[in-house]
């Protein structure tokens, strides 16, 4: 469970995500993060958000931004808007670290999924860009629908491929990952 103060991190992409405020601190309201990301990262499939705005203020270095397919190159004190809907990508395309202060609103479950998308990564199980296999984007899309759609294939694609697999994925023995990276995970400093 996320708290103030801990860190997650992906050895896959190289990021980092710091929770400042969280969900039960805000009541709901807001998720408030510094995200770090290393050198050159991957970029990331492109996605939105269903009911979420995002305000990104860079701390350090340069994020590129794929934004309803137009790419554009965010600087030290450059801020974004992302809004409920908005396809996006986001990754560190320069030799240095670039830091991040990433306010998602309302906060909804997106810390629960950070921690799994990160402890599937921790676990050795994303490839080289940091993309889960896909019984786990299955669980994954399914768990974490209200906070997180993937821009492609078609939502409806989605739909039948992802019901389709999921079953599949309980099969093979594919645990509801809220509970494996979350739950077990959650040890918060006295």
């Amino acid at each position: 469970m996320a708290y103030a103060g801990k860190t997650v991190q992906n050895p896959a992409t190289g990021q980092s995500i710091r929770f400042i405020v969280t969900s039960q601190d805000s009541a709901g309201r807001v998720l408030e993060m510094e995200s770090s990301y290393e050198r050159r990262g991957p970029e990331p499939p492109a996605h939105f958000h269903p009911s979420q705005e995002e305000r990104f203020e860079v701390l350090e270095g340069e994020l590129r931004v794929r934004l309803d397919g137009q790419l554009r190159t965010l600087r030290t004190g450059e801020q974004l808007h992302i809004a409920p809907g908005q396809v996006h990508a986001m990754w560190n395309p320069s030799e240095d670290r670039t830091t991040v202060r990433w306010t998602t609103t309302p906060a909804l479950r997106t810390e629960e999924f950070m921690e799994s998308m990160f402890g599937l990564a921790q676990d050795g199980r994303v490839n080289a860009q940091g993309a889960p296999g896909l019984l786990h984007v299955a669980v994954l899309a399914d768990e974490f629908a209200p906070e997180f759609r993937l821009a492609n294939p078609p939502r409806w694609v989605q739909k039948v491929v992802f019901g389709v697999l999921r079953p599949l994925a309980q099969l093979a023995g594919v645990p509801p990952l809220v509970h494996q990276y979350v739950e077990r995970r959650n040890s918060q400093p006295v």
